[in-house]
C-alpha cells in the first residue's frame, strides 16, 4: 500500500512539473526563467540531488544548468570531443586534464531525429530511490525543443530586421545615383551597374551646374554592405554641397579627403575620379584620387590615354601627401569611360582577370561611338569572356561623349 501511495504522489509530481514548464513555455518566458524552472523541477519534483545541462549550440555543447557539482567542469564541449554511442548507451567524452563527470551517475541524450540536442548530467538524491529516466528525458526534450525555438524565433527575427536595413541600405544607394543621364546632340551618357550584393560600394554621378560646366565623377568605397551605403551617401553629400559652394578642384578633394577621414578615422577609404568639363573653354580639368584611370579618347586624333593625375586614396590620411590637378585643353569632341575596378577584375572559368589591357584594346577597337552601342557590344565580350562566372565585386562602367 505504502508503494502505491509512492507512485501515486510520484505521478502528481511528475504532472506538476509537466504543468510548471508547459505553461512557462506557453507564456513564452525567457531562455533564463525556463532554466530555472527546470533546474527546479528536478530538484525538488524528481529526486535529484546533482544535475549538469549543455545544450548544442553552433558545434558545441554549451552548459547552461550546473547544480550540486564540487568538481571542475568544462563550459564547454566540442561536439567532435562527443560520442554518443546510442547501441551501448555509453557516452565517451573527450576532456582535458582536470576535467571529470565522474561524481555524475547518468547521462540523458536529447536528440531531434539524429541531431543531439542535448546532454543532461544526473545524481540521485539516495541511491534507493530509483529515477524515472523516461520521463526526465521526456521534459528535458520539452525544455530543449522549446530553448531551440526560441533561438530559431530569434535568428529569425534579426534577419528579418537585417534584410529591412539592407532593403534601406539598397534604396539609399540608388537615390546617390542620379535619376536619368543626358542623351543630348552636345553630350550623351550610358551607365551600366551590377551590384555584387543587394548593396554595392560603387557611387558615379554627373552634375550639370551650369550651361558651360559639367562634372562626373565615379567611386569605390572600401567594404560593402549598410556601412559601405551610408559612407557614400555622406561622401555623395559633402560632394554636391561643395559643388554648390562653387568651390575649386583642390578645394574639393581635400575637403573630401577630411571629411572620410574624420568619419572613419582612417579605417574606410574611397577611390574616387572627378572630373570638370568646361564647354566654353573646351576644357577637361581632373582628378584621380587612386581609382582606375579613366579612358579619354580625342576623336580628331582617334588617340586615347589614360587619366591618371591627382592624388592617393581618400581617407586613408589626414592630409593629402600630394594633388596635381590634370588638365587637358582644345577638347571638342571626345569620349571618356569611367569603371571601377569589378571591370578588370571579373574573372572566367580559368581564373583569368579581364584586366586593364584587354579593356583598353577593346576601347580602341570601338573609338568615340554612340555609348549605348559601346556598352552593348562590351558586355557581350565580358559575357563571352566570363562565362557566366559570378562578379567578385560591383561593376560600373561610365561612358561619357561629347560632341
Amino acid at each position: 500500500m505504502a508503494q502505491e501511495t509512492y507512485k501515486y504522489q510520484r505521478k502528481e509530481l511528475e504532472l506538476k512539473a509537466l504543468l510548471e514548464i508547459t505553461q512557462a513555455i506557453n507564456e513564452n518566458q525567457s531562455e533564463s526563467v525556463l532554466l530555472n524552472i527546470f533546474k527546479f523541477t528536478c530538484l525538488v519534483h524528481l529526486d535529484i540531488k546533482s544535475l549538469i545541462l549543455y545544450v548544442e549550440r553552433e558545434g558545441v555543447f554549451e552548459k547552461k544548468i550546473a547544480h550540486g557539482v564540487k568538481g571542475k567542469i568544462p563550459a564547454e564541449l566540442a561536439k567532435s570531443k562527443v560520442h554518443d554511442q546510442r547501441e551501448t548507451g555509453e557516452l565517451e567524452l573527450e576532456l582535458s586534464d582536470g576535467y571529470s563527470f565522474a561524481e555524475l551517475e547518468t547521462y540523458l541524450p536529447v536528440y531531434h531525429k539524429d541531431k543531439m540536442l542535448a546532454i543532461l548530467f544526473l545524481k540521485r538524491k539516495s541511491e534507493e530511490v530509483e529515477l524515472d529516466l523516461d520521463f526526465t528525458q521526456a521534459i528535458a526534450n520539452i525544455l530543449v525543443v522549446a530553448l531551440e525555438n526560441k533561438r530559431f524565433a530569434r535568428k529569425q527575427l534579426q534577419q528579418e530586421v537585417f534584410n529591412r536595413e539592407v532593403a534601406i541600405a539598397s534604396q539609399v544607394q540608388q537615390m546617390l545615383f542620379p535619376a536619368e543621364l543626358p542623351d543630348t546632340q552636345e553630350m550623351k551618357a550610358k551607365v551600366t551597374y551590377f551590384p555584387h550584393s543587394m548593396v554595392g560600394g560603387d557611387y558615379y554621378d554627373l552634375i550639370r551646374k551650369s550651361k558651360e560646366k559639367v562634372y562626373f565623377c565615379i567611386a569605390d568605397v572600401s567594404g560593402k554592405g549598410i556601412a559601405a551605403a551610408l559612407l557614400m551617401s555622406n561622401f555623395q553629400a559633402t560632394l554636391r554641397t561643395l559643388l554648390r559652394s562653387d568651390a575649386s578642384l583642390e578645394v574639393i578633394v581635400h575637403q573630401l579627403n577630411y571629411t572620410l577621414f574624420e568619419n572613419t578615422k582612417g579605417e574606410r577609404f574611397i577611390t574616387f575620379f572627378l572630373g570638370e568639363y568646361d564647354f566654353a573653354k573646351k576644357k577637361l580639368r581632373y582628378v584621380n584620387a587612386g581609382h582606375n584611370p579613366p579612358i579619354l579618347c580625342w576623336e580628331k586624333s582617334m588617340k586615347a590615354e589614360l587619366l591618371e593625375a591627382g592624388t592617393t586614396i581618400l581617407g586613408a590620411f589626414e592630409e593629402l601627401p600630394f594633388l596635381e590637378i590634370g588638365e587637358r585643353k582644345g577638347l571638342e569632341k571626345f569620349t571618356i569611360h569611367l569603371y571601377t575596378d569589378g571591370l578588370t577584375e571579373a574573372m572566367n572559368s580559368m581564373d583569368e582577370e579581364y584586366g586593364e589591357d584587354r579593356f583598353r584594346e577593346f576601347v580602341g577597337q570601338h573609338f568615340c561611338i554612340d555609348p549605348e552601342v559601346f556598352h552593348e557590344e562590351f558586355f557581350k565580350e565580358m559575357q563571352a569572356f566570363s562565362q557566366k562566372v559570378p562578379l567578385k565585386d560591383d561593376l560600373t562602367l561610365l561612358s561619357i561623349r561629347f560632341s
